[in-house]
């Protein structure tokens, strides 16, 4: 390709890497948040009956109200709001900078957390601003408040609980957030049914927040879907830019569904919170790693005798996957794992034993 071809693209491009995804084949795979149940056969079958009744041949609901009424029925907030739909969080994320894209705008969120707030910024164009997360990997709320009083962001992005470190924040610290904002503050909560916890109740009293949720994290990671809760005439105004159909009815009726058996996902949601316990403690008899109270569905590891890196090769050399974020900023040495199956974390920590004492 001729390089007059590429001088037509924004020379900022150069300067980015596409999201990479390893290749999973063979391999016991624990890198990426995963839910490890699939639907029981009886359940698969009901679900495939309800998607016979899909009309491929026309354009998906455009603004699914049912399907809305029924994520408010579940998740809330059940007082007023409205929610936006989008595929995958992701593209929420990209819509909502989208639409603060304007000259002096910026994002502002903290480190380290999820990657793709300040990926989708800088593919924006869009000045993204970080606040280093403290020793304990919590929330400095003092250097949060400067920040916002200095940079004055259109959007400030907190996952609760927070990727990849798993922890939930102060209650109180959100509150004050939320007040010193003048703009919007979006809580992600991709990994809600893990926590036990939500600010639902938070949002419907702030009329400047916006509450994320995906269905990923539920076990419905293929189908691509989430949304957005917060106050009618904002996100009516959000709603704008969305482009039309953008949720196909494949992915509609299969939503339907699952909230209409949502009791499966609740007992595989708390199963995997059990596990998690295991997990943590096995991992905590472990010498030579730490891990990190999680009320996610994956657990943060540092390791304290061997390289991050080397051991996760070496596991990798055992046909387990799981994430190495040690070269992000403040995560030095560590390995995040995903809560499997009861085999797949045996798989996973007998493997790690044998990575520390190869």
């Amino acid at each position: 390709m001729s390089n007059n071809v590429l001088s037509r693209l924004r020379p900022e491009l150069n300067k980015l890497q596409a999201y990479a995804v390893p290749d999973a084949t063979g391999l016991v795979k624990l890198d990426a948040m995963e839910n490890p149940f699939t639907l029981p056969v009886d359940m698969r079958s009901k679900w495939l009956d309800h998607m016979s009744h899909a009309q491929v041949n026309r354009y998906p609901e455009p603004n699914p109200e049912n399907l809305k009424q029924k994520l408010k029925d579940q998740f809330g907030p059940h007082d007023g709001g409205d929610l936006l739909l989008g595929n995958g969080s992701d593209e929420l994320i990209q819509l909502l900078v989208l639409a603060i894209a304007k000259p002096g705008a910026c994002i502002l969120t903290v480190s380290p957390s999820f990657s793709m707030y300040q990926m989708i910024a800088e593919m924006i164009g869009v000045d993204c601003h970080i606040v280093p997360l403290d020793e304990s990997y919590q929330l400095d709320l003092a250097a949060m408040l400067a920040a916002i009083g200095k940079y004055d962001p259109a959007l400030i992005f907190l996952a609760y609980p927070n990727n990849p470190t798993g922890n939930l924040w102060s209650k109180n610290d959100i509150h004050k957030i939320l007040n010193k904002s003048q703009g919007i503050v979006v809580v992600d909560e991709a990994y809600g049914p893990f926590a036990g916890d939500s600010l639902t109740d938070v949002l419907v009293k702030n009329s400047n927040m916006l509450l994320l949720r995906t269905a990923s994290k539920l076990g419905l990671a293929a189908i691509r879907f989430g949304w957005l809760a917060g106050d009618a005439k904002l996100i009516a105004e959000f709603n704008k830019i969305r482009l039309p159909y953008n949720i196909n009815q494949l992915t509609q009726l299969t939503m339907e569904f699952a909230l209409d058996n949502y009791a499966l996902f609740a007992e595989q949601a708390e199963t995997i919170r059990s596990l998690r316990g295991s997990l943590f403690g096995h991992l905590s008899a472990i010498e030579g790693v730490k891990p990190y109270p999680s009320e996610a569905n994956f657990i943060l590891i540092k390791m304290l005798s061997r390289d991050a890196g080397e051991v996760f090769d070496n596991l990798l050399e055992q046909k387990v996957l799981i994430k190495n974020v040690s070269k992000q900023a403040g995560l030095g040495q560590c390995l995040r794992v995903t809560v499997g199956s009861k085999e797949e974390n045996k798989i996973f920590c007998d493997a790690l034993n044998g990575a520390l004492n190869s």
